[in-house]
């Protein structure tokens, strides 16, 4: 498949948009940014065997790597529009390519997001998207602009994406299991057996992994929240390493409830308190929104939850400082085994 054939292949599948005036085949885009609307532009990268598991379906590549880039444009308030692709390829596989497209278009239907350009090349297997998006001047959701008092929320539940990660290394050091069932006993340690599917642990396991695997990006709770909350970011590296992102911004420090976190049953299912705890403070992957409002805003965030269909829970509280704490039950200060994933140095 030459690299021409590559590019008319995803170029017959590209979803069409009136604000794309050259898309897909020129030396450059020519894209229209709507009158008095800003240009939001995110991009992330997304490397096998750091990103995504070695046997990952190319169709779950495909979507999240375009989830993880609309996730940052969720949590700027941004309306998405187009987005660019670079694909680099470690062979010559058309089947791959074609459910690639599969899982990536797919969500990019959703979204009615065009793409309108790229690159593809021969070398390990990586991908990095470029988003694009609107926002009116004045509205965008940002990390600097928390304020002491405000109540701190999420979207969502915290940890199933990590949950899947930790039952995929707990089995024997293994990199991937297309679909493992296990138990986890006191001590945190997975029990694999070769169950049915069926199996109620199996099933759970299932739905961890597609959180895993095909993450949802936060679009709709983040264009309503503009106007209501004041500082927002999404979740990647684990809920403690990006809401001190937000602290440190912003110059204040955070106070959360431990037994606030949202879980899944599933999560809870699998894994014990102290364990589970660990994995939805810190574990990463969540790409759920972590933002912050005024007290005054509670019902009206609870009313945009109602009409996303979004669970939305607070749990805890902007400060004055810089650190930012987590409580347990009995008020006593709790610390995780670390505060979120680092792509360089020690964690």
């Amino acid at each position: 498949m030459p690299e021409f054939d590559l590019i008319d292949r995803i170029r017959a599948r590209v979803l069409q948009r009136d604000d794309v005036v050259l898309g897909i085949g020129d030396d450059a885009a020519l894209l229209q940014v709507p009158a008095g609307r800003q240009l939001v532009v995110a991009m992330d990268t997304l490397n096998v065997g750091v990103h995504f598991p070695h046997a990952t379906a190319p169709a779950d590549i495909g979507w999240k790597a375009l989830a993880v880039n609309l996730s940052d444009l969720a949590a700027m308030a941004a309306e998405p529009a187009w987005c660019t692709l670079s694909l680099s390829l470690p062979g010559d596989d058309p089947a791959w390519v074609e459910s690639f497209l599969d899982g990536f278009l797919a969500l990019a239907a959703q979204h009615r997001v065009a793409l309108v350009g790229g690159d593809t090349t021969r070398g390990p297997l990586s991908i990095s998207v470029t988003v694009h998006g609107f926002v009116e001047p004045g509205r965008a959701l940002r990390r600097a602009t928390a304020c002491v008092d405000d109540d701190i929320w999420v979207s969502g539940t915290l940890g199933d994406a990590a949950g899947a990660l930790a039952l995929m290394s707990d089995d024997a050091g293994s990199a991937c299991r297309a679909s493992p069932a296990g138990v986890v006993d006191a001590s945190g340690s997975v029990a694999w057996t070769d169950s049915d599917p069926r199996d109620p642990a199996h099933s759970a396991y299932a739905r961890l992994r597609l959180h895993l695997d095909r993450p949802t990006p936060r679009i709709g709770i983040g264009l309503a929240l503009a106007g209501t909350a004041n500082a927002a970011i999404d979740i990647s590296d684990g809920l403690l390493a990006d809401l001190g992102h937000v602290c440190a911004a912003s110059g204040v420090g955070a106070q959360l409830q431990l037994d606030a976190l949202p879980a899944s049953s599933e999560l809870r299912a699998l894994f014990p308190d102290a364990r589970r705890h660990a994995l939805q403070a810190s574990g990463g992957d969540d790409y759920e929104l972590c933002f912050t409002a005024p007290a005054t805003a509670r019902h009206a965030i609870e009313q945009i939850a109602i009409a996303t269909h979004v669970l939305c829970t607070r749990i805890g509280r902007i400060v004055t400082g810089s650190d930012v704490q987590v409580l347990a039950g009995d008020g006593t200060s709790w610390t995780p085994p670390r505060a979120g994933y680092v792509h360089f140095g020690s964690e």
